[in-house]
């Protein structure tokens, strides 16, 4: 267990079932009620969710990689993959299949009508494929 997280963790475990299904280390905070909405969305698309929750987490988010300027209010771990925020399965799926070389994806802010910030007043937003020099591309348009 890595030292910066231990003196602020609890651990759960969320399964969809299989143990060959893609686990996904989600960093967020104790108090935060939508990240764990998303990880019920990941669960419910196939994932299976390891939730820890820390105190500090953009200190999670930097350990991890992603830049701040993408910043959500969890942050994950796939694979070789950071997750920012409230990413829909299906590009997490995406980006699995396609294995681009980068940091991960983004979905910077809390964008209304994402995954576990459903609203009957969705916005507009874009997933994006952030590159290790901090530059990014649109991954998807929602």
């Amino acid at each position: 267990m890595k030292s910066w997280i231990a003196p602020f963790l609890l651990a759960t475990t969320l399964t969809a079932g299989a143990a060959d299904v893609p686990e996904v280390v989600v960093y967020k905070s104790p108090y935060c009620g939508c990240c764990t909405e998303w990880a019920k969305h990941m669960v419910d698309n196939g994932f299976r969710i390891k939730s820890v929750d820390v105190e500090d987490v953009p200190a999670a988010r930097a350990k991890l990689g992603m830049p701040e300027r993408y910043a959500s209010c969890h942050t994950a771990r796939i694979g070789n993959y950071v997750i920012e925020g409230h990413v829909p399965a299906a590009d997490i799926k995406r980006l699995l299949k396609e294995k681009p070389k980068a940091v991960g994806l983004a979905a910077p802010g809390m964008p209304q009508g994402s995954p576990g910030m459903e609203t009957n007043h969705p916005q507009p937003y874009d997933t994006l494929l952030v590159q290790a020099d901090g530059s990014y591309q649109v991954f998807a348009k929602h």
